[in-house]
């Protein structure tokens, strides 16, 4: 696909932007791939034999979406040699709860291995690279206008998807199919078409896309675009923000518009952290993949995926150094950071955050201002705010009874900050902060000055309990 077709890049990172889709295409999709989606057609098990009139699942009864549960994904699990029982263990070990195919598995038996294997572990899993879905979302218009060049019936489409979600709905670590990586907004209704067969055709499935990132207004279109034409249970991007040169503080005008969007349209909103070196790119500290994922939470993400788990071939180009595991199957530094981080504070904290809806984000003395970011303004809530640049999300229930959640994010992923919040008494009865350890909130107290100090990187989530009266 042309980069033409995709938003256009910004900021100081644009000229080196990461092509995942590189790493989910292979060679050899040709006629034979035809031919296997027309040989499986109508093999589809009952539990994806549903009338095409369903309803769609809303987005909170889908897996990974629906549940109390945060979901931690990675892209680029180990390679068909490397799928097995320990290594799957070991992603689960790493606090991961779902996994994205890829890194060679590209036909029905690598994945139905993949599946295998997570069935066992516990973990879902999102079947890309199949060629039914494949060779119709990347080469194929889904339209009844059989003037169209290339193109195939709604009938047909649905039958290809039934074909191969059947291919795998025994296994309950099943949860979907990634449809499209990165599509050009000439994809979006093709995308679009697929995206809502699977949503009727299996409603028990979750749909799924990533798309590219963007800034300004011409991202703001590419955005809305394809929350229009797709309709989407989720919206997911990425974006990697260490640079070689430093941080690309564009990043955050890119969460603001799918935030925003993503608010809009009522879907949840995802993002996938950089947890590799690639070029142009750094490789992570430790602290740099808490950042993103606390920046992330702080704008409202309901679903964390890093990029890569497992480090890709460097024959594949793009200068891959390290990720979790190196291309020899060692685990890196990044391995234990990855799991301290999910299982530590991420999965407990998720938990909490993950049923609520974001109010506002705002950024305290992050001077000059990156674009796309709001300033602090005292509030109902949050009278003042002083100290170390921090980035203060404040959360509300779906139900708001008046309770408030406050994450207080350090603005800095390298050094360590110190905040002083005040509190409007008026409006909050008590204040306390959450432990992950215990997943509680503990010595609850009268609302007064908070008074924090947070590693780089780090966050920390308070509960704001409203007068009894309010």
């Amino acid at each position: 696909m042309s980069e033409r077709r995709i938003p256009a890049p910004s900021g100081p990172g644009a000229s080196r932007g990461l092509n995942r889709r590189a790493l989910l295409q292979a060679a050899g999709m040709g006629a034979g791939v035809l031919a296997a989606g027309a040989a499986t057609v109508g093999r589809v098990v009952a539990a994806t034999n549903t009338s095409d009139s369903a309803a769609p699942a809303p987005a909170a009864d889908l897996p990974l979406t629906g549940g109390p549960d945060f979901p931690i994904g990675l892209y680029w699990p180990p390679h068909p040699y490397q799928t097995t029982l320990a290594r799957y263990r070991e992603i689960t070990d790493a606090g991961f709860t779902f996994l994205i195919t890829g890194n060679y598995q590209l036909d029905e038996a690598s994945a139905n291995q993949a599946l295998g294997m997570a069935d066992q572990v516990g973990l879902k899993v999102l079947v890309a690279g199949d060629p039914r879905v494949s060779v119709v979302a990347q080469h194929m218009t889904v339209t009844d206008d059989r003037s169209v060049p290339t193109s195939i019936t709604t009938a047909d489409a649905t039958e290809w998807i039934r074909s191969a979600t059947g291919s795998y709905a025994r296994h309950p670590s099943f949860a979907g199919l990634s449809l499209y990586d990165e599509p050009g907004t000439d994809r979006f209704p093709t995308v679009g078409a697929l995206t809502g067969i699977v949503r009727t055709a299996t409603p028990g499935l979750l749909p799924y896309a990533n798309i590219n990132r963007g800034n300004g207004a011409h991202y703001t279109r590419f955005v809305q675009s394809y929350l229009d034409t797709v309709k989407p249970a989720l919206i997911s991007f990425d974006r990697y923000p260490f640079l070689t040169e430093g941080l690309d503080t564009d990043y955050f005008e890119t969460w603001a518009i799918v935030r925003k969007a993503a608010m809009a349209a009522g879907v949840p909103a995802w993002t996938y952290i950089q947890s590799a070196g690639f070029n142009g790119h750094v490789t992570p500290t430790a602290a740099q993949m808490s950042w993103q994922v606390n920046v992330s939470l702080a704008y409202g993400c309901k679903g964390i995926q890093y990029f890569t788990y497992w480090t890709p071939d460097p024959a594949r180009g793009e200068g891959y150094t390290q990720a979790l595991i190196t291309t020899d199957g060692e685990r890196t530094p990044l391995y234990d950071a990855a799991t301290k981080l999910n299982a530590g504070w991420l999965r407990p904290v998720g938990r909490q955050l993950k049923p609520l809806v974001s109010e506002s984000v705002q950024h305290l003395n992050d001077a000059p201002a990156p674009t796309g970011t709001t300033p602090f303004a005292p509030g109902a809530h949050l009278t003042s705010a002083t100290g170390d640049p921090a980035i203060l999300g404040v959360f509300k229930g779906a139900t708001d009874d008046g309770t408030r959640h406050l994450l207080v994010v350090n603005r800095d992923p390298d050094s360590s900050a110190t905040v002083r919040i005040g509190l409007n008494s008026s409006t909050v009865e008590a204040v306390s902060r959450f432990d992950p350890s215990t997943a509680t909130y503990p010595r609850a107290s009268r609302p007064a000055d908070l008074s924090l100090t947070l590693d780089g990187g780090a966050a920390a989530l308070y509960r704001l309990s409203p007068h009894r009266s309010s």
